[in-house]
């Protein structure tokens, strides 16, 4: 009988309580890194073939440019009464079977 092992590696990457200014930079900072990703992603594919299908990568770099306006809307419509945001975000790599 064979036994599956599986390897998971947590990341806790932001966690504590932040001012609205913070929090902004923080959740500002994490998509833009993500966006570049996705950017670099597609230049790589279109290396050497222009005619690579790039609709993956397109599609999150527009899903993630929403996310960050709407996250910023939220955090801005907050912001005036001056409170304290929580924030958690941790990362959980499984290795795929």
């Amino acid at each position: 009988m064979e036994t599956k092992t599986q390897v998971t590696q947590k990341i806790n990457l932001v966690e504590g309580s932040f001012s609205a200014s913070e929090v902004l930079d923080v959740i500002s900072s994490l998509i833009d890194e993500k966006i570049n990703f996705h950017k670099l992603q597609r230049l790589s594919w279109c290396e050497g073939d222009s005619g690579a299908n790039t609709a993956f990568p397109d599609g999150r770099i527009a899903e993630l440019q929403n996310e960050k306006l709407i996250a910023k809307a939220f955090i801005n419509s907050l912001r005036e009464e001056g409170k304290r945001f929580r924030m958690e975000g941790v990362v959980k790599i499984t290795m795929e079977e």
